[in-house]
């Protein structure tokens, strides 16, 4: 399977599984994006040494990937691009900040090891909380509670058509590629002197297929905004599973959970 195919399939694939009939799937969209952003924002407001209290927020995503049925082979491997770009941010570190911050028996831990691995979860961290966003609600529904949020419907249609139309462009890509490698057999990759030309034809052959799709979504009554269905009213499922991971990470947040825990066993 060449990359541009693997690419499509990666994109259906997501959608599949996010509008597959699960529990964690119904939830309202708008419990799960309000849910995300808070997770991410007390993920990232623990000082830079706390790497006790991160390792306290890995509890919602290990239940989530649970609870979701979702498969972490399938996660790390579309993720396997962004993940070690995260990793990289707090790489040097180590080398600028020798604070002794704990100490191991006769082993010496510098405040620069503690930021990069604190760096490092809060990168995980926050990619694992977008994804599970992304793999258990559609576009549609993610674009609906945006909505709700009252984010202006201009920078929420320009959101849903990139993302639908990235399979799209993807499409034309292959084909082009495809039509030169019929018309170069034996020839490895594609030559750098038609690389602009190849590079023009898809933005036209893109632009196009803009105006086609554009007229038949005015053909189709479009507005301005996308319909996303009959509106979801929030179910007292909803509001509890919201409610209690409120709660939980909020505790975890306040209270060093670990080191408690560990005081309890020593």
């Amino acid at each position: 399977m060449s990359k541009i195919n693997r690419a499509i399939y990666e994109l259906q694939s997501i959608d599949a599984t996010a509008k597959q009939n699960r529990w964690m799937n119904q939830i309202h969209p708008l419990v799960k994006l309000i849910l995300t952003i808070y997770y991410i924002v007390l993920t990232v407001s623990f000082h830079k040494y706390d790497v006790e209290g991160l390792l306290g927020m890995c509890i919602y995503p290990m239940v989530v990937f649970i609870i979701g049925d979702l498969k972490w082979k399938d996660a790390l491997y579309r993720l396997r691009i962004v993940l070690p770009l995260v990793c990289i941010v707090g790489i040097f570190n180590p080398f600028f900040d020798h604070r002794v911050v704990a100490t191991f028996g006769s082993v010496q831990v510098w405040g620069g090891v503690c930021s990069m691995i604190t760096l490092m979860l809060k990168g995980i961290l926050t990619v694992f909380a977008s994804y599970i966003l992304i793999a258990t609600t559609s576009i549609e529904g993610i674009c609906y509670a945006f909505r709700l949020l009252h984010v202006p419907k201009i920078m929420v249609t320009q959101f849903l058509l990139i993302y639908r139309y990235i399979t799209l462009l993807l499409t034309e890509t292959k084909r082009i590629t495809q039509a030169y490698a019929l018309r170069a057999p034996g020839q490895k990759g594609i030559h750098y002197k038609v690389w602009g030309s190849l590079v023009g034809q898809l933005l036209l052959r893109s632009m196009d297929r803009a105006d086609d799709v554009y007229e038949s979504m005015c053909l189709r009554g479009f507005n301005g905004e996308f319909p996303f269905g009959k509106p979801k009213k929030s179910a007292g499922g909803d509001v509890a599973y919201f409610i209690f991971w409120v709660i939980v990470l909020f505790v975890i947040r306040t209270y060093p959970v670990f080191r408690l825990v560990g005081g309890l066993f020593v």
